[in-house]
């Protein structure tokens, strides 16, 4: 429980700087004993708690990202459903180790993260709708990395940064909202490790604004790439 609380607290960090904290909770749920798809249930819980507050503070800050999201909700909400409701029917060890070899190009995609372009024309309608809808079936079904997804859109669609950032934390907020339900329905949460991991993601989310602030970054990230790594390849079956 110890390491979940941990786990939890080092998630809350990385998703607060940038994202992809789940690439290292749903691996830890799984050594912990939590059967894939529940870890993939489970986690969820966590996510909830983080991105409301986080929601919530960006409004306090002046960033108002959900008139902003309102354009990319509907499509982000029908994919969410889908993708929750595709991959709650999948078997535990066949989840694992697609997410194993998931984690890799999102390793990737953590060291290559997403800037603000300037001069760059918002996207077409249908072209928001069409990415966003493929963005909420990969969060509905395994939500780790969805804010580095996000951002790497958002930013392409012409949004600056500080709202890609605010506008992200709804969208993640919106697919957590629809998935968990479904998870929920499938048996597929375990409660005890879920409410630890998310107490975790509470205060690591309260922390992460530290890190941001006084620009420790570089080094979590570092962490995190190296763990997830590791995890990975434990997922995957390699040792």
């Amino acid at each position: 429980m110890l390491l979940l609380t941990g786990g939890g607290i080092v998630a809350g960090i990385i998703n607060t700087v940038a994202g992809g904290g789940s690439m290292l909770t749903v691996p830890l749920l799984v050594l912990a004993g939590v059967p894939g798809n529940s870890a993939n249930g489970s986690n969820r819980l966590g996510i909830l708690t983080s991105t409301a507050s986080a929601t919530v503070a960006f409004r306090r800050l002046g960033v108002d990202g959900l008139s902003r999201a309102i354009p990319v909700l509907a499509p982000t909400l029908v994919g969410s459903l889908i993708g929750s409701l595709t991959i709650s029917r999948l078997p535990d060890r066949a989840f694992e180790i697609v997410f194993g070899v998931l984690m890799i190009p999102l390793i990737v995609l953590t060291v290559r993260k997403p800037t603000a372009r300037d001069g760059v024309e918002p996207w077409p309608t249908w072209l928001t709708v069409v990415v966003f809808g493929l963005i909420g079936v990969f969060g509905g079904a395994f939500q780790a990395g969805i804010g580095l997804v996000l951002l790497a859109a958002l930013t392409r669609a012409g949004f600056d940064l500080v709202t890609a950032n605010s506008v992200k934390m709804v969208v993640s907020l919106t697919v957590t909202v629809i998935a968990l339900p479904v998870f929920l329905l499938s048996g597929k949460i375990v409660w005890l490790p879920a409410i630890v991991l998310a107490a975790g993601f509470f205060v690591g989310g309260w922390c992460g604004a530290q890190v941001a602030v006084k620009g420790g970054e570089k080094l979590i990230r570092t962490a995190m790439v190296a763990a997830a790594i590791v995890l990975s390849g434990r997922l995957i079956g390699l040792y």
